[in-house]
């Protein structure tokens, strides 16, 4: 008999159904965990979906991982039984190539997504968090602190690193004025945590009605980017500008509001229009980010224990899974989802 419950996607078209399968043995260096709860990434959708032309069916998607460990391998000493734990969208990688020396696995050639890559181990893909229970090698288990509201943590371990991430690499801090561009689930995390730093923060939008609530997250001040006039006001003022639209977009407008030799990080995977000129002009700056390293992400859930920080959730049972679908696709949620997965187990 199968010995993990879960929620798969059997072709591009489908709802998501239960489906059961087979997770590994716990091996030398494996921790198995008791699944909690399960953050609802867009990329579960745009897998399930097969929008990227990758997708193998039947997948279990899910890669905001929060649970308690049950088991640990032989070779495991830093995990024990019943510890809060996370895990996110890597689950291997080579750990031997310049990347993952450098603690930079996220951009391993080799690294293994937790859901919907070549298993190494069992074959076919990996297998995500709608479920009941997973398998990991421990170097990709992170701790969590019990401090933190831990409803709340599952994004953190893909909206929460893909944020905090370039935040620190580009050394945001005090004195410094930064603009989180589009307010979700990407921009909200964002937002709080360039706050955290200490850097003046500012709400870019392109809907004055997400001022209030952007100011809730920790926003000194709202920039509505369809003004001219208040685009103008903050030209040339920003150190640094997180762009997290997840669509295809224009830069254009947004490269005026940089000081010179500053940059913009792009975190969406999407088309984007720009003229050189707003390049050349000011020595500026166009760059990219993905989630971050095993020992980055520690580091940021560490930092969310120290400030308090979680996502702002609405938390669902697994069966209801395929309405929060369509809420994610409409942009209906403030600010993610959350699975509750003891609704599978019940």
């Amino acid at each position: 008999m199968p010995n993990t419950k879960g929620y798969a996607a059997y072709s591009p078209t489908d709802e998501i159904k239960p489906f059961d399968f087979d997770r590994r043995e716990v091996g030398a260096n494996d921790v198995k965990i008791e699944i909690d709860y399960c953050g609802v990434c867009h990329s579960d959708i745009h897998t399930a979906h097969n929008d990227w032309g990758m997708s193998q069916y039947p997948v279990v998607p899910g890669h905001e991982i929060l649970g308690r460990v049950t088991e640990v391998g032989s070779e495991v000493s830093q995990f024990k039984k019943g510890e809060l734990v996370a895990v996110g969208c890597m689950v291997d990688s080579c750990k031997q190539c310049d990347s993952c020396k450098d603690g930079l696995e996220q951009f391993c050639p080799n690294m293994v997504m937790t859901y919907a890559s070549p298993d190494p181990v069992m074959g076919g893909v990996t297998h995500g968090g709608y479920a009941t229970q997973i398998v990991v090698d421990s170097h990709f288990v992170l701790k969590v602190s019990d401090k933190l509201d831990i409803k709340g943590v599952p994004p953190l371990l893909c909206a929460g690193i893909t944020t905090y991430s370039p935040l620190r690499h580009w050394g945001i801090g005090p004195g410094m004025k930064v603009g989180v561009i589009g307010l979700g689930g990407l921009g909200h995390m964002g937002v709080k945590f360039a706050s955290a730093m200490g850097a003046h923060t500012v709400m870019i939008t392109t809907s004055p009605e997400k001022g209030e609530d952007a100011k809730r997250l920790g926003a000194k001040e709202v920039l509505v980017s369809k003004d001219p006039e208040q685009m103008q006001a903050h030209a040339g003022s920003f150190d640094f500008l997180l762009n997290t639209v997840p669509v295809a977009h224009d830069l254009n407008p947004y490269m005026p509001l940089l000081k010179n030799e500053k940059t913009m990080v792009l975190l969406g995977a999407t088309p984007v229009d720009l003229h050189s000129m707003g390049l050349v002009f000011g020595r500026k700056h166009i760059a990219g980010s993905l989630i971050g390293g095993i020992k980055e992400t520690q580091e940021m859930l560490d930092f969310c224990a120290e400030h308090n920080i979680v996502s702002d959730i609405e938390m669902i049972n697994i069966q209801d899974i395929n309405q929060a679908w369509d809420r994610v696709m409409k942009g209906d949620v403030k600010y993610r989802f959350v699975i509750d997965m003891q609704s599978l187990k019940d």
